[in-house]
């Protein structure tokens, strides 16, 4: 460190980890109810960390204890659009004995930081601080204004967090034309000569449902041709191994353009087996955007093991391409047949952008200048995010929260996983690509 600078100690790149490291100790975890512990407490660490660059964030607090923290940071030319990076804070549960190292120690090992966030989304969050309060400390504005927002709830549909502010505080994102956010700028390995790395531009809609079976209480010796238990089980088996059709919407023929280009082989959407084997880490988040799929998660019914309940319930998780909502629901009901009542608990939108413009040009050059072999391409999230409450106000959404991972990393199989863990060569990328996009964009 020079004398003639004191106050610059460290660069973003050293300081990622640690900061990626003490958000994954607070523990967020998110059990989709009204309490939402540590998330008030990462909303003050972050704070915290943004003010002592010369930031002035506020924190929001929808319910008690669950906070988002929001920042502005004036831009070289503040009549420009402003760009908006967000990043959630909150995670879902972790069960300790499962894990190789604790979820929630933040442990450094084999090259990577361990721990409940690390990719879903406290990495982001963690390069976002470290790229901002680098900039911050040296000077250097931002092209444009840039707004920041750390969030609350995005685990249970962010009611307490995005939604909450573009519905009760939308002049936090005036003039904000374009966002990032997760899941998207992470790597995947075709050869020595090539990297795909993929670039969200769109994500499926959700519904989480409730169904309900009515039948005939009884005693559980007794026979009874009206069991609700035996009605619901039926229908759920039937609604959990439906084969939904393929459908190829705009953006998931993009990426498969490119992935036959790649692999230097013809794809056939309706054969796409063999295919996906190939892709590793990620087959699963890729499988799942060729169709409308449904998860069934939940089943409850009945008190006692000698008398049959006069209801029984499930609840499945449905997600849905752009452009193919009417169509999904309209066939889950044909497969569920009359006897089910459905309602949801949590419904959303799809959402579908075009991979073109002036910030997928910045994305490009970003990831190239770090890694000569990249190629940035669109895919499809299964997904949701943030984005559909961002969405509602205008702006353009993309998922870059760019990732250079090593070919064996299950990636896919990370969120919401055990031993979710995090490359620190890949934390210190990230600060990289996301310090020269932002000069970029």
């Amino acid at each position: 460190m020079s004398e003639s600078n004191p106050a610059r100690t460290i660069t973003g790149e050293d300081e990622v980890v640690d900061l990626c490291r003490d958000l994954i100790r607070i523990d967020t975890s998110n059990y989709g109810d009204h309490s939402g512990p540590g998330e008030r407490a990462a909303a003050e660490y972050v704070a915290e960390k943004l003010a002592e660059v010369g930031l002035e964030p506020q924190i929001f607090e929808s319910h008690k204890g669950r906070a988002s923290t929001v920042a502005r940071i004036e831009g070289e030319d503040p009549s420009r659009p402003a760009l908006l990076i967000h990043g959630h804070t909150d995670v879902v549960p972790a069960n300790a004995a499962d894990w190789t190292h604790h979820p929630f120690s933040g442990e450094v090992a084999d090259g990577c930081v361990w721990g409940r966030g690390a990719v879903d989304m406290k990495d982001m969050d963690a390069m976002t601080l470290a790229v901002v309060r680098d900039r911050l400390r040296s000077g250097r504005k931002p092209p444009r204004d840039i707004v920041l927002a750390f969030l609350a709830d995005e685990e249970a549909g962010g009611v307490y967090g995005a939604r909450h502010l573009v519905d009760k505080h939308p002049g936090l994102f005036e003039g904000v034309t374009e966002a990032i956010g997760e899941v998207g700028g992470f790597s995947f390995t075709v050869n020595d000569n090539l990297r795909l790395y993929l670039v969200e531009t769109a994500e499926k809609g959700m519904h989480w449902m409730r169904l309900t079976v009515e039948g005939t209480a009884g005693h559980g010796s007794m026979t009874n041709d009206d069991n609700a238990v035996t009605e619901l089980c039926e229908a759920v088996a039937r609604l959990g191994r439906h084969p939904f059709p393929v459908r190829v919407t705009k953006t998931v023929r993009s990426f498969l353009d490119e992935l036959s280009d790649a692999l230097g082989t013809p794809l056939d959407p309706e054969d796409m087996d063999e295919t996906i084997k190939k892709l590793g880490g990620i087959a699963k988040l890729i499988g799942a955007t060729l169709r409308n799929t449904v998860a069934p998660t939940m089943l409850g019914a009945g008190y006692k093991v000698n008398v049959i309940p006069g209801q029984a319930t499930a609840h499945v998780d449905a997600r849905f391409l752009p452009g193919f909502e009417e169509e999904f629901l309209a066939e889950i009901d044909r497969v569920l047949g009359p006897r089910v009542k459905r309602e949801d608990v949590h419904a959303d939108k799809a959402l579908e952008t075009s991979f073109d413009g002036a910030l997928v040009e910045a994305m490009q050059t970003a990831l190239r200048a770090e890694d000569p072999i990249a190629r940035a391409v669109p895919y499809c999230l299964s997904g949701g995010t943030d984005a559909k409450s961002f969405d509602d106000l205008g702006i353009r959404c993309f998922g870059f929260a760019p990732l250079r991972l090593p070919p064996e990393l299950d990636f896919a199989g990370m969120f919401h996983g055990v031993d979710e863990r995090v490359p620190v060569d890949g934390l210190q990328f990230g600060v990289r690509v996301l310090d020269r996009f932002i000069d970029l964009s």
